[in-house]
């Protein structure tokens, strides 16, 4: 294979895949799901495999680009006329977080962890699941989220207010288990935990899902469902 050949298979693939990319529309690749993910996955490794083996030619690229823009052409057409069939091609938003309360089954089926969503809330400009009311995971993976009124953005009322201190909540359980050097680090002790559980009618740490600890607000628990 000559310099040639590579670069003509580079600029075809290159034009095959804008063309796809225009086609398709913004919108498709700003709502990325995870059968779009795999589709550009396996579409950068066709256009890769035309320029580095030699035995696929520019017609074989040229092809294989058609067929491939026709079935995800396809596949979003069916999804756009027919509702029944996005839930299976696309998936479903989930709850994940329902009136302050962890949907800790929601969590399961999406294979989302207590780490996992406090990071996707904290991209959301929330850094506690005390502030949130509603959390909804969407289909391309990110966290829309509908904070608590008292925790909403600002009015330009409040914002004439003397605003605090900004101070990060700690994390003090998850699944059921204490992380001690966060109780630590709040000057904060076992006796201190059960007690904050007792006055909330919580025998057991194990029964509890989730809790963190915010200085001027207390702690917050989740407790399993």
């Amino acid at each position: 294979m000559n310099f040639f050949t590579i670069t003509v298979e580079l600029v075809v693939g290159y034009i095959g895949l804008f063309v796809i990319t225009k086609v398709l529309s913004k919108g498709t690749i700003s709502q990325l799901t995870p059968f779009d993910f795999i589709a550009a996955i396996l579409l950068g490794e066709l256009v890769g495999s035309a320029v580095f083996d030699p035995d696929v030619k520019v017609r074989h690229l040229i092809y294989g680009l058609f067929i491939w823009f026709l079935l995800i052409y396809i596949t979003e057409q069916i999804t756009q006329r027919y509702k029944r069939t996005r839930r299976f091609l696309e998936g479903n938003p989930a709850i994940v977080i329902r009136e302050g309360k962890i949907q800790r089954d929601a969590l399961k089926r999406n294979k989302l962890d207590i780490n996992q969503l406090q990071h996707l809330l904290r991209l959301q400009n929330a850094f506690s699941i005390r502030e949130v009311d509603f959390a909804i995971l969407e289909t391309d993976g990110q966290l829309s989220v509908m904070k608590k009124p008292e925790f909403a953005s600002p009015t330009k009322k409040d914002l004439q207010i003397q605003i605090q201190p900004a101070v990060l909540p700690v994390t003090l359980i998850i699944d059921g288990e204490v992380l001690w050097d966060n109780l630590t680090s709040i000057n904060k002790d076992e006796n201190w935990l059960e007690g904050q559980l007792k006055k909330k009618s919580i025998s057991s740490i194990k029964d509890v899902f989730f809790a963190d600890f915010k200085k001027n607000e207390g702690i917050f628990i989740d407790l399993y469902q």
